[in-house]
């Protein structure tokens, strides 16, 4: 018996596979530990039942396949499960739904032939994506359509999406000279069970979501710069009161983004001496908008679900998501439900629900910039033209309203919602693709949201002239902006100007 010392998988290296051209390699313990987990279970599996190598799958358990068709048996569940519909994954989902099948298979405990390891990393790292729909999961047996789609152009069937095309998978392997797995024990299940497509998408999600609250963040400290905010909001004593890390964590980091700024001002400074003694109505707001003045206590909460959504989707992509557990160690194979998806589930719900809440505080904040009547220091809308001839970014405000609509609406948690199928073998279910997929559709209207508001905030910079008195870290987003889009005085469209900024917002990771 070993014990092994397997390669690790996490949102960094996630980031750097996705985004920075990475390439995926294996560690010596790890190319060993698969190979003797196979071994192991070949030598095993002689005259015992083991679910999903001599027998039919989920209900059909019950029957025994016979010795001459096991071979057909794996081939049969990944032909037959390939069901997926719908618009196909994107190529940072897929590829990040495969790492974590990486992940899995590292842990020594498939019993699958090192050959399948070794083609997957290879479409990892030749950026080889198979065609995977985006409905077809209830995530209970984990993603076993997604999984089935992957599969079925390991065996060389279906297509994948290379080089920006669509293309039969034999004939890119074929171009690449790449061979289709061969099935040995057990390889058609163990491809498609486990939750390894809920927790790329998920990774990949975790990723945009840390990115978002960034941005977040750095519109806390720019809004209230173009506001003229007292700088005690972010104060260490007042937050530290409260004790909740994320808050705690959040003000510090607007305290270092403000660095700089001649913008925020000194309470002690205006209302804490013997000069404001006669004034009877104060010019400046004693108090900001909660929308400026709470971000530490709104973003706070963010922090924190983030934190932990990390934690858990990095022990879910180090996880044996497989059904059966072959274990070399104990020289068992155990029969349970590690491919249960509730923990990603779960967390893409709370992920999904505070990136709503992102977009909210940030609808916010641009109402707070295009009202006249709020902010008391700007033109209507931002309007930099003729008032009543031209509108400034009026309508751009439509779009940011109505995009954080939809997003409320998505706020339904999905980790509530199960029906029972599979003759109700899989009579609770997780959702958890679904939820991953809720929550990616929610980030990329936070981006949109955002895309608007910093179209605004360079705006109002420029509305009243105060671009050389930012802070070093907001006027590089002021000075970002700038460069996608100029002053905006005459009317003009916004929607190719929106799309820029989303790009750029989206850079930042």
């Amino acid at each position: 018996m070993h014990a092994f010392l397997f390669m690790k998988i996490d949102i960094e290296l996630i980031r750097n596979i996705l985004y920075k051209g990475g390439y995926l390699e294996w560690d010596k313990a790890s190319l060993e530990g698969i190979a003797e987990c196979y071994t192991f279970l070949e030598q095993f599996a002689s005259n015992k039942i083991i679910y999903g190598i001599n027998t039919g799958f989920g209900p059909m358990a019950q029957w025994r396949v016979a010795d001459d068709h096991l071979r057909d048996l794996q081939y049969n569940i990944i032909r037959s499960h390939a069901t997926g519909a719908g618009e196909a994954l994107d190529d940072f989902s897929v590829r990040a739904s495969m790492l974590a099948r990486v992940g899995s298979f590292a842990q020594c405990k498939s019993g699958v032939h090192p050959e399948l390891v070794a083609l997957l990393t290879e479409f990892i790292n030749r950026g080889i994506y198979p065609f995977i729909p985006k409905h077809g999961s209830v995530g209970a047996s984990g993603d076993l359509v997604q999984l089935a789609h992957i599969a079925l152009c390991l065996i060389g069937e279906g297509k994948v999406h290379y080089q920006g095309e669509w293309r039969k998978t034999r004939e890119v392997m074929n171009e690449c000279g790449l061979q289709p797995i061969h099935i040995h024990i057990r390889e058609g299940l163990s491809c498609t069970n486990g939750t390894s497509v809920m927790t790329g998408i998920s990774a990949v999600n975790q990723i945009d979501a840390e990115n978002l609250l960034h941005l977040a963040t750095i519109s806390a400290v720019w809004m209230n710069e173009i506001a003229g905010s007292y700088d005690d909001l972010m104060a260490a004593p007042l937050n530290e009161a409260r004790r909740h890390a994320g808050q705690i964590r959040i003000a510090e980091q607007m305290r270092q983004m403000s660095q700089g700024s001649q913008r925020l001002q000194k309470r002690e400074a205006k209302l804490y001496d013997d000069a404001h003694k006669d004034v009877q109505v104060f010019k400046d707001k004693v108090q900001a908008y909660y929308s400026l003045r709470c971000a530490p206590q709104i973003l706070g909460p963010i922090a924190d679900t983030l934190a932990y959504s990390r934690q858990v989707i990095e022990e879910e992509l180090n996880a044996a998501s497989d059904n059966p557990i072959v274990d070399p160690v104990t020289q068992n194979v155990y029969h349970g439900g590690n491919f249960h998806g509730d923990y990603i589930s779960l967390e893409a719900d709370k992920m999904k629900i505070a990136m709503v809440r992102l977009a909210m505080i940030s609808e916010r904040q641009l109402n707070y910039l295009c009202h006249d009547r709020l902010n008391g220091i700007l033109p209507p809308f931002l309007n930099m033209g003729t008032l009543g001839l031209n509108y400034g970014i009026q309508a751009c405000q439509f779009t940011a309203t109505s995009t954080t609509a939809e997003c409320q609406t998505l706020a339904m948690p999905n980790y509530v919602h199960s029906i029972p199928n599979n003759n109700d073998n899989q009579d609770i279910v997780s959702m958890g693709t679904n939820s991953a997929e809720l929550c990616t559709q929610v980030i990329n209207n936070c981006y949109q949201v955002l895309s608007v508001l910093f179209l605004a905030m360079a705006q109002a910079v420029d509305c009243l002239g105060i671009a050389d008195q930012l802070a070093p870290a907001t006027k590089a987003q002021y000075d970002a902006i700038r460069a996608i889009t100029p002053t905006i005085i005459e009317d003009t469209p916004f929607y190719e100007d929106l799309v820029n900024i989303e790009a750029y917002l989206r850079s930042i990771k």
